[in-house]
C-alpha cells in the first residue's frame, strides 16, 4: 500500500447521502467495506467524522444560540455519527473504537494517544470523536491535530466532489479542477479546502492532504494506495 498509516475525514453530510437529514445505512456499509479493505491489506487507519448531517454548530449559533453551546451540541452529534460508524465497520469484520475528547466512558473511550496508535498497532480502526473537546474549533482542526498526534503519513479528506476547484463546479460548468497545489497556494487563494487552521496545522508537520470523492467505488482503497486521485495538496 501507498501509506502505512493515514487519517480518514468524513463529513457528517456524506453519512446522509442523498437524505436531507440523519444517516443512510447503505453509504456507512459501503464506507466500512473500503475502509475493511484497506485494514486487511495492512493499512492503519484512523477516522474522524463530522456531525454536519445531525447540527452544525455555526448554523445553530447563526440562528441565536450561543457559539459555544452550539459548538459542544455539533461535538455530541460526532458522537452519534463515530458509534455508527463503528457499527458499521464491526458488521463489516474490522475491529474498531471510539475515543471521545468528551468523557463518556458508557459509549466510548477517553482521547488517548498512545493508546490510539496501540489500536492502530493492532489492527483496530480509531474513529475520534467529539472534535478537539473545545468549542471554536472545527472537525477539519481536529482531523490535522490527531494526524499530527499519531504521526500519520497523510490527512485523507473524503468528500461529494472529486477534487479541488478553482470554483463551485456545481454553479460553474467551466469549474477547472486542480491536481496539485501547495499548502501557500491553497492559503493565499482562499480555497474553502479545509479551514485555515487545519491547513497551518498540516503545513506546520509537514502533513500532505488528498482531497477526493468519496462516493466512488473503491476510492478509499485507491487514495491510500497513493494512486493518483483527486487533488494532492502538499509542502511547496
Amino acid at each position: 500500500m501507498g501509506y502505512q498509516r493515514v487519517l480518514l475525514k468524513l463529513s457528517g453530510e456524506a453519512l446522509m447521502g442523498e437524505q436531507g437529514y440523519g444517516i443512510d445505512p447503505a453509504i456507512v456499509q459501503a464506507i466500512a467495506s473500503d475502509v475493511a479493505a484497506c485494514v486487511a491489506d495492512g493499512t492503519q487507519l484512523a477516522i474522524v467524522v463530522g456531525g454536519g448531517n445531525i447540527f452544525r454548530g455555526l448554523k445553530g449559533s447563526a440562528a441565536g444560540m450561543d457559539r459555544a453551546t452550539a459548538d459542544y451540541v455539533g461535538m455530541l452529534a460526532t458522537v452519534m455519527n463515530a458509534i455508527t460508524l463503528q457499527d458499521g465497520l464491526e458488521r463489516a469484520g474490522v475491529p474498531t473504537r471510539v475515543q471521545s475528547a468528551i468523557s463518556m466512558q458508557e459509549v466510548a473511550e477517553p482521547y488517548i494517544r498512545r493508546k490510539a496508535i496501540r489500536h492502530m498497532e493492532k489492527g483496530r480502526v480509531v474513529i475520534f470523536a467529539a472534535g478537539t473537546g473545545n468549542p471554536f474549533f472545527t472537525t477539519d482542526t481536529t482531523a490535522a491535530l490527531r494526524a499530527a498526534e499519531i504521526g500519520a503519513d497523510v490527512v485523507f479528506k473524503a468528500t461529494k466532489v472529486d477534487g479541488v476547484y478553482d470554483k463551485d463546479p456545481a454553479k460553474h460548468p467551466d469549474a477547472r479542477r486542480y491536481e496539485s497545489l501547495s499548502f501557500l497556494e491553497v492559503l493565499s487563494s482562499e480555497l474553502e479546502v479545509m479551514d485555515g487552521a487545519a491547513i497551518a496545522l498540516c503545513k506546520d508537520n509537514a502533513i500532505p492532504i488528498v482531497v477526493f470523492d468519496l462516493f466512488g467505488p473503491g476510492n478509499i482503497g485507491r487514495a491510500v494506495a497513493g494512486e493518483p486521485i483527486g487533488t494532492r495538496i502538499h509542502p511547496a
